[in-house]
């Protein structure tokens, strides 16, 4: 996996993030899901206009994971202003949106390198807490958090088709 470079994102980046974010949710959630509410989230929550925003918001900061052969993106990492249902939310907190990574890219190393890279990013604007949803029965992405010093501080609904899964909200302090 030391083939796997890491860059900040910048505008035209939207097409690439779309498609490795719409991916990696199917890979994910095929088979946990239904189909339908699948494809109809791919398409409003990795719409090419939805990164645009993100992108352009001044806001929110983006990396791409791409294979260095050809560069071919496999994952990505981005982080928000939190919108997350907590009571103590407060202006130096952020919220760890997704880190996703396709699958035969995953425990190599790249998915803690995207995880090092928000910490950095976090700690260089002066945030205090770092903070992200996951899905509760996605045991393998809570350890990977919680080996990471992650730990519960709520509970959130999501909504996919119309469906409500319960999500762990997961947060982790910064600096001293």
């Amino acid at each position: 996996m030391n083939s796997i470079n890491l860059r900040r994102c910048i505008p035209g980046d939207e097409g690439r993030l779309a498609l490795v974010g719409a991916a990696t949710f199917l890979e994910t959630f095929a088979g946990v899901l239904a189909g339908e509410a699948i494809v109809q989230h791919c398409v409003r929550q990795h719409a090419v206009e939805k990164y645009s925003g993100w992108l352009g918001d001044g806001h929110s900061a983006l990396w791409l994971a791409e294979d260095g052969e050809g560069a071919a993106p496999v994952g990505y990492l981005l982080l928000a202003k939190p919108d997350l249902p907590l009571t103590d939310l407060g202006p130096h907190d952020l919220e760890l949106k997704r880190i996703y990574l396709l699958g035969r890219y995953q425990g190599g190393g790249v998915g803690g390198r995207l995880l090092q890279t928000a910490v950095d990013h976090a700690l260089a604007i002066g945030a205090k807490r770092l903070l992200l949803g996951v899905y509760a029965g996605n045991e393998r992405a809570q350890a990977f958090y919680r080996k990471a010093g992650f730990v519960p501080v709520g509970r959130r609904s999501f909504n996919v088709g119309g469906t409500l899964y319960d999500d762990l909200i997961l947060g982790r302090a910064l600096g001293s």
